[in-house]
C-alpha cells in the first residue's frame, strides 16, 4: 500500500454542552452528546520512505503545524516507525465553527497512517495518542455518536434516529480560550448521571457495549450550551444567526465553542435569504464514523 485517497473526516454537532466544573489543571469538565454529521473534510496520504512528514492544502490560511502534522508526528514517535507521509488536506468544514474539524482531521490521520504504515494499533491505543492532541480527537476515533464526559475522553455510544439539520456559520469566529476564561462562563451546571440522562431521553435499558437509543427531540430539550451566552457577547454574529433561524420557525443552538449554530429541520424549511458571507448547509446525521472498521477496538 503506497497511498490512500479521499479518506473522510466528518464534522460533529454538540446537541448540548454543559460545563460542570473545572479541574485543578484548568481543564473544564463537560457533559455533552456529540453527533456525527455528513459534512466532511477529505485527506489523501502518500507513503514516504524517507521518514519525512509533509502536508499541502487546497485552501489557504491553515497553520503549517496543524493537527494533521502533529498527529502524524505523535504516531511516529509513539511507534518508532521510520516511515513518513505526504498529506493533502481538502478542507470543507469551516474553521472556528465548534464542529471539530481539526480534531476530526487528526483522528482520520491516525487511522489512515495506522493502516498506511502497517502499525496494527487498536482504536484504544490510537485514542490515547489522540487525547494528547485534543479533547475531541478520541470521539472521532471512537466511531459512534456518544454521551461525552470528563474533558472529552469518557465516551458512551448512543444511537440516534436519522434527522436533518441546518448549520449556519458566519464569517467571524470566537476564541475558544477567551470563552473558557471568561468570568461570565457558567461552570456549575448540575452534573447529570448517565442513567438519569437515559431516563429523560427515552433511552432503552443500558446494556454493556450496546449503544443507548435516544429520542433526539428530548436530548435537545434536555440541555443547552453553557458557552453560548459568552460567545454571543464576544461575537454578535452568533445572535444574528440564531435570529435568522428563529424567523424561519427553527430553534437554533450553538455547537461547541465556535460560532456555528444549528437547528433540526422539519420536512421542509425555507433556507433562502442568508447574507452572502454566511455558510448555510443542510446536513444529515450519521450512525457511525465511515472509518469504523479500519482498526479493532
Amino acid at each position: 500500500m503506497q497511498h490512500l485517497e479521499g479518506v473522510p473526516a466528518p464534522a460533529k454537532l454538540n446537541l448540548f454542552l454543559h460545563v460542570t466544573g473545572r479541574r485543578a489543571d484548568g481543564y473544564h469538565l463537560l457533559q455533552s452528546v456529540f453527533m456525527l454529521i455528513d459534512w466532511m473534510d477529505t485527506l489523501d496520504f502518500e507513503l514516504r520512505t524517507d521518514g519525512r512528514i509533509s502536508r499541502e492544502d487546497t485552501v489557504s490560511g491553515l497553520p503549517a503545524e496543524d493537527l494533521c502534522v502533529r498527529a502524524a508526528r505523535a504516531l511516529r514517535e509513539a511507534t518508532g516507525t521510520g516511515l513518513g507521509v505526504h498529506i493533502r488536506l481538502h478542507k470543507q468544514i469551516p474553521a472556528e465553527a465548534g464542529m471539530g474539524g481539526g480534531s476530526s482531521d487528526a483522528a482520520t490521520c491516525l487511522l489512515a497512517l495506522n493502516r498506511l504504515w502497517g502499525l496494527g494499533l487498536t482504536r484504544s491505543a490510537l485514542s490515547r495518542i489522540g487525547l494528547a492532541l485534543g479533547a475531541d480527537v478520541p470521539f472521532f476515533l471512537g466511531g459512534h455518536n456518544a454521551w461525552v464526559e470528563g474533558v472529552g475522553e469518557k465516551l458512551t455510544p448512543v444511537s440516534l434516529p436519522s434527522a436533518r439539520f441546518v448549520v449556519v456559520k458566519p464569517p467571524t469566529g470566537a476564541s475558544t480560550p477567551a470563552i473558557f476564561s471568561s468570568s461570565e462562563l457558567q461552570r456549575d451546571t448540575k452534573t447529570a448521571i448517565l442513567q438519569g440522562f437515559a431516563a429523560n431521553t427515552n433511552a432503552e435499558t443500558l446494556k454493556s457495549g450496546v449503544p443507548i437509543a435516544c429520542d433526539l427531540r428530548k436530548i435537545l430539550a434536555f440541555g443547552h450550551n453553557d458557552l453560548q451566552p459568552v460567545a454571543q457577547t464576544l461575537c454578535p454574529d452568533v445572535v444574528r444567526c440564531l435570529k435568522w433561524l428563529s424567523a424561519r420557525g427553527l430553534h437554533g443552538r450553538m455547537t461547541g465553542s465556535g460560532t456555528a449554530v444549528f437547528a433540526q429541520l422539519p420536512q421542509a424549511a425555507d433556507l433562502s435569504g442568508a447574507p452572502a458571507d454566511w455558510v448555510v448547509r443542510e446536513c444529515g446525521n450519521m450512525d457511525a464514523h465511515p472509518l469504523l472498521d479500519w482498526c479493532p477496538g
